[in-house]
């Protein structure tokens, strides 16, 4: 049962989520020899004030 998590900033629309969903599982099943049904895609929205890079919010 494989998981693919992705966590990104808020902005994205349902359908670039929904045609990533769709692309990763196509990939995996390709690369993992499984079935579409096994795979769990969950996409996380990290606000900006909550996510630093470098030592920096994304926020500021």
């Amino acid at each position: 049962m494989p998981i693919v998590r992705l966590e990104l900033a808020p902005g994205r629309t349902s359908e670039q989520k929904r045609d990533f969903a769709k692309e990763v599982t196509r990939i995996t099943v390709d690369t993992l020899k499984c079935n579409p049904e096994s795979i769990d895609v969950v996409i996380i929205e990290v606000p900006k004030s909550n996510w630093a890079k470098g030592g920096k919010l994304l926020s500021d």
